[in-house]
């Protein structure tokens, strides 16, 4: 069955699905997080299919999100690591998990606590703040705008939304 592409799409949240929106992807993605970095730790981690495997990594290098280095074992063992790209990963992956605890507990707690090096102490929930004052952000607090890569099809439509929620740009929705 073939796919649907998204990258094509005028859409920043349709275009980051086709780099990892695959469910394995962002396993694999957690895992590089945790210091997995060889191809059976991956796969024994995991539980994933070697076929699987090798294609996810596979399209996480060629999208830039993991580099792959060879050890030192005369260079016969590769190494994945996060780039730049998918370090850039990390809040997305923290907000994974903060939600998942929130929504879709495990029965005993969460099962990973996500805290700092240097003192131990978890992260504070991952929210959307002011940049005029740092206040939290709710839902009914943000709204959509065009931005400068929306075409006449986009512009049309943020107008559409704007007149069923009669508000102007940059004003509270809901």
């Amino acid at each position: 069955m073939r796919r649907t592409s998204f990258s094509d799409m005028s859409c920043s949240i349709a275009r980051t699905l086709e780099q990892v929106g695959d469910w394995w992807t962002l396993l694999i993605v957690r895992e590089a997080f945790w210091g997995t970095r060889r191809f059976g730790e991956f796969q024994a981690n995991l539980g994933i299919a070697p076929n699987v495997l090798t294609q996810r990594l596979h399209d996480l290098v060629a999208h830039g999100i993991l580099e792959i280095t060879a050890t030192s074992d005369n260079g016969r063992a590769l190494d994945y690591r996060l780039s730049d790209k998918g370090r850039d990963l990390l809040p997305v992956i923290v907000a994974l998990a903060q939600w998942g605890d929130r929504h879709a507990p495990a029965p005993d707690g969460p099962p990973v606590r996500i805290v700092e090096r240097r003192n131990g102490r978890e992260v504070a929930p991952l929210a959307l703040r002011s940049s005029a004052t740092g206040r939290v952000l709710t839902p009914r607090d943000v709204t959509v705008t065009e931005g400068p890569g929306a075409g006449p099809a986009e512009q049309a439509r943020f107008d559409a939304i704007r007149a069923k929620l009669g508000h102007k740009a940059g004003t509270q929705a809901g």
